[in-house]
This record gives C-alpha cells, structure tokens and sequence, in this order.
C-alpha cells in the first residue's frame, strides 16, 4: 500500500518535494494543501499529529488567562505562527507580542522582535522540538521569555525560562504546580488547577493571595 493510501490520498497524489536547500519561511503561505498548523523548522516541514484534550484545554487555560491580565501595550496569540529566520517558522501554542505588532487581519506571521513569551504545550510527538530545539531557537533570536507546559497527573505543570542576554541562553527560574504566579513579563496569576473548567465571562479565579 502506498503512502498517499495511507493518508486517504490517490495513489497519484504528488507529495510537495523541497527545493534545493529547504523551505523557507515565505514558502509557508504559498504551498498548496498543507495540514493546519504546519511549521517550518530548519526548512523542514513538520505536521503536528492530533492534540489531545489535555493539549487544547492547557492552551484554551493559558490564552484566556493571559488575554484578561496583559497590559494594553502586549496582544495574546494561540496558535500563530512566527518567524525566526528564513527556514524557521514555528507556531507557538501561546504568545504574547507587542501590541501593533499585527499589522492586518489577513496577516499570517509575527516577526520575533515583537514576540516577548512564547509558550509551548509538550505533546507525545513534539517533546524533542518543546523542550530543546524550539527554545534553542526562541533564545537565539532574543525573545526573553519561554514557558513549557508538561502534564502531570491530568494538570499542567509550567517550566518558566528568562533569556540571558550574555549567553543568548535561556535560564530556569521556576517550576510552578497548581499556581502559576510571576512578575515578568508582567504581573501574571493562573490558578492552573482551572484547566478543566469553562472560561467564564469573568475573569478566571487564581486562588488565594
């Protein structure tokens, strides 16, 4: 059986072939037929398998929360991508950017100078990119802060990193179960035991002080 079967492809499907060198970032949003939320990383094209429900849940957590407590001056994405170099283009599960940095509603990309957190929820096929290879990248082209959401026993647990401008290197600055409290890069509180509850008209609780 043919790999196009597979995928409930004709046998005669023409599978995108990359150019001398790789994809590039540009590419992303000329290619025909690609999955959604395809990235682009080191001019390779990577297809994300379907999330699980603790996936959409921690995103829908983390975008809803951050939405209400971001100061006016910062924007919150999910599920966007974002530009690094030429042959990178991944798409953070949640990030925050400098508002203005969306410049029209057809707009499929933010630059990384205007991206501030990225956040990425570690699913079983992404751990290797999640937890080395996007962070790596993220470091190098200067967004200061990175967040990585592992599940535990059904509930997020957040690994929270700050960029040394020196080293070009994130450093960890915590590990928060439950609650996730931080000062940088503003005031932040998320009581990450709400995961499982429907995002209310309210602002969400985040426990006590």
């Amino acid at each position: 059986m043919s790999a196009a079967r597979d995928y409930g492809l004709d046998d005669d499907y023409e599978w995108a072939r990359p150019p001398e060198g790789g994809w590039t970032a540009d590419d992303l949003d000329e290619l025909p037929n690609l999955p959604p939320h395809t990235e682009l990383i080191d001019g390779s094209l990577v297809f994300v398998s379907p999330q699980t429900s603790f996936h959409m849940r921690a995103i829908r957590l983390l975008d809803v929360a951050l939405c209400y407590q971001a100061p006016d001056e910062f924007d919150v994405y999910r599920e966007f991508t974002v530009t690094l170099d030429v042959q990178n283009r991944p798409e953070p599960d949640v990030l925050v950017a400098r508002a203005g940095a969306d410049i029209g509603p057809k707009k499929t990309r933010l630059l990384s100078g205007d991206v501030i957190l990225a956040v990425e929820v570690v699913s079983e096929d992404s751990r290797t990119r999640d937890r080395e290879v996007k962070p790596r990248k993220y470091a190098a082209v200067g967004i200061a802060h990175f967040w990585r959401v592992e599940e535990s026993d059904g509930l997020p647990v957040v690994y929270v990193y700050e960029l040394d401008p020196a080293t070009k290197a994130y450093v960890p600055t915590g590990i928060f179960h439950n609650r996730l409290k931080l000062s940088q890069p503003f005031p932040i509180d998320i009581d990450l035991t709400a995961i499982n509850r429907r995002p209310s008209a309210a602002p969400p609780s985040t426990g006590t002080a």
